[in-house]
Protein backbone atom coordinates (compact mmCIF):
# COMPACT_ATOMS: atom_id res chain seq x y z
CA UNK A 1 0.00 0.00 0.00
CA UNK A 2 1.53 3.19 -1.27
CA UNK A 3 1.89 6.63 1.28
CA UNK A 4 1.37 10.11 -0.08
CA UNK A 5 2.64 13.58 0.20
CA UNK A 6 1.20 15.25 2.85
CA UNK A 7 3.22 18.86 3.13
CA UNK A 8 5.56 20.85 0.80
CA UNK A 9 7.76 23.22 1.58
CA UNK A 10 10.50 25.77 0.01
CA UNK A 11 13.13 27.55 1.25
CA UNK A 12 13.39 30.85 0.23
CA UNK A 13 16.71 31.96 1.91
CA UNK A 14 19.70 30.72 4.24
CA UNK A 15 17.97 30.58 7.31
CA UNK A 16 14.64 31.97 5.82
CA UNK A 17 11.39 30.75 6.48
CA UNK A 18 10.12 27.51 4.63
CA UNK A 19 6.57 28.38 2.08
CA UNK A 20 4.36 25.74 1.98
CA UNK A 21 3.16 25.15 -1.27
CA UNK A 22 0.31 22.65 -2.85
CA UNK A 23 3.20 21.58 -5.59
CA UNK A 24 6.51 22.13 -6.90
CA UNK A 25 8.62 20.86 -9.32
CA UNK A 26 11.52 18.35 -8.37
CA UNK A 27 14.43 18.63 -10.79
CA UNK A 28 17.22 16.19 -11.89
CA UNK A 29 20.42 16.50 -9.93
CA UNK A 30 19.05 19.96 -8.43
CA UNK A 31 16.34 19.24 -6.41
CA UNK A 32 13.28 21.37 -5.77
CA UNK A 33 12.57 24.14 -8.47
CA UNK A 34 12.80 27.73 -6.34
CA UNK A 35 14.21 26.51 -3.12
CA UNK A 36 17.68 27.14 -1.91
CA UNK A 37 19.97 25.86 0.38
CA UNK A 38 20.22 22.47 -1.73
CA UNK A 39 23.31 20.72 -2.22
CA UNK A 40 24.69 17.60 -4.68
CA UNK A 41 23.64 15.13 -2.11
CA UNK A 42 21.61 16.97 0.06
CA UNK A 43 18.56 17.78 -2.76
CA UNK A 44 15.64 17.12 -1.07
CA UNK A 45 14.78 16.60 2.61
CA UNK A 46 12.15 14.15 3.82
CA UNK A 47 9.96 13.85 7.00
CA UNK A 48 7.33 11.28 8.05
CA UNK A 49 4.28 12.64 9.53
CA UNK A 50 4.13 9.69 11.65
CA UNK A 51 6.85 10.17 13.22
CA UNK A 52 6.43 13.99 13.79
CA UNK A 53 3.48 13.35 15.70
CA UNK A 54 5.12 10.89 17.99
CA UNK A 55 7.77 13.48 18.51
CA UNK A 56 5.12 16.10 19.05
CA UNK A 57 3.29 13.74 21.82
CA UNK A 58 6.83 13.25 23.58
CA UNK A 59 7.24 16.50 24.22
CA UNK A 60 4.15 17.78 24.88
CA UNK A 61 4.77 19.91 21.47
CA UNK A 62 2.74 21.32 19.06
CA UNK A 63 4.52 23.23 16.46
CA UNK A 64 4.38 23.72 12.58
CA UNK A 65 6.13 20.75 11.32
CA UNK A 66 7.54 23.46 8.97
CA UNK A 67 9.79 23.92 11.70
CA UNK A 68 11.40 20.44 10.83
CA UNK A 69 12.96 22.80 7.60
CA UNK A 70 12.45 19.52 5.21
CA UNK A 71 10.63 19.79 2.10
CA UNK A 72 8.60 16.76 1.82
CA UNK A 73 6.39 15.47 4.95
CA UNK A 74 5.11 12.15 3.66
CA UNK A 75 2.77 9.56 5.78
CA UNK A 76 2.65 6.02 5.07
CA UNK A 77 6.25 5.32 4.64
CA UNK A 78 8.72 4.19 6.72
CA UNK A 79 12.33 6.11 6.23
CA UNK A 80 15.12 4.36 8.73
CA UNK A 81 18.11 2.29 7.30
CA UNK A 82 16.87 3.27 3.15
CA UNK A 83 20.35 4.51 2.01
CA UNK A 84 20.48 3.89 -1.61
CA UNK A 85 16.91 2.77 -1.89
CA UNK A 86 14.84 4.59 -4.31
CA UNK A 87 11.43 6.41 -3.33
CA UNK A 88 9.01 7.09 -6.63
CA UNK A 89 6.74 9.90 -5.63
CA UNK A 90 3.30 10.10 -8.21
CA UNK A 91 4.06 8.71 -11.85
CA UNK A 92 7.68 10.19 -12.71
CA UNK A 93 9.53 11.59 -10.02
CA UNK A 94 12.09 8.87 -8.66
CA UNK A 95 14.10 10.16 -5.91
CA UNK A 96 17.35 7.89 -4.38
CA UNK A 97 17.79 7.82 -0.55
CA UNK A 98 21.15 9.54 0.60
CA UNK A 99 21.29 9.05 4.40
CA UNK A 100 19.88 10.46 7.64
CA UNK A 101 19.25 14.00 8.27
CA UNK A 102 21.09 15.12 11.24
CA UNK A 103 19.09 17.47 13.14
CA UNK A 104 20.64 21.06 14.19
CA UNK A 105 20.53 23.28 16.79
CA UNK A 106 17.51 25.01 15.20
CA UNK A 107 15.58 22.28 16.49
CA UNK A 108 16.08 23.11 20.07
CA UNK A 109 14.86 26.38 19.13
CA UNK A 110 11.71 25.40 17.76
CA UNK A 111 11.06 23.16 20.68
CA UNK A 112 13.32 22.21 23.72
CA UNK A 113 14.70 18.42 23.41
CA UNK A 114 13.79 17.91 20.08
CA UNK A 115 17.27 17.75 18.86
CA UNK A 116 18.19 15.13 20.80
CA UNK A 117 15.16 13.51 20.30
CA UNK A 118 15.11 13.64 16.58
CA UNK A 119 18.88 11.87 17.05
CA UNK A 120 17.83 8.39 17.00
CA UNK A 121 16.49 5.72 14.59
CA UNK A 122 16.67 8.62 11.61
CA UNK A 123 13.97 10.70 13.61
CA UNK A 124 15.40 13.90 10.94
CA UNK A 125 14.20 12.07 8.38
CA UNK A 126 16.33 11.44 5.09
CA UNK A 127 18.19 13.38 2.35
CA UNK A 128 17.54 12.41 -1.34
CA UNK A 129 18.81 13.23 -4.83
CA UNK A 130 16.57 13.44 -7.67
CA UNK A 131 16.91 10.54 -9.78
CA UNK A 132 13.94 12.06 -12.69
CA UNK A 133 12.19 14.84 -12.11
CA UNK A 134 8.42 16.35 -12.45
CA UNK A 135 5.60 18.12 -10.71
CA UNK A 136 4.69 16.96 -7.18
CA UNK A 137 1.41 17.89 -5.52
CA UNK A 138 -0.06 17.24 -2.25
CA UNK A 139 -1.85 14.13 -1.81
CA UNK A 140 0.59 12.11 -4.24
CA UNK A 141 1.06 8.71 -3.83
CA UNK A 142 4.63 7.49 -2.22
CA UNK A 143 6.29 4.29 -3.01
CA UNK A 144 9.64 2.10 -2.77
CA UNK A 145 10.77 0.97 -5.78
CA UNK A 146 11.15 -3.09 -5.76
CA UNK A 147 14.80 -3.47 -4.41
CA UNK A 148 16.53 -7.08 -5.05
CA UNK A 149 18.06 -6.86 -1.47
CA UNK A 150 15.16 -6.59 -0.13
CA UNK A 151 12.43 -9.59 0.80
Amino acid sequence: MPGRIEALWLKRAHRGPMDPVQQVEFVVDQGLAGSVGRSRRRQVTLMEREVWKAHMATLGGDIDPASRRANVMLSGISLPNTRGRVLRIGTTVRLTIGGETTPCERMEEALPGLQELMRTDWGGGAFAQVLAGGMVRIGDPVEWEPDAAQP
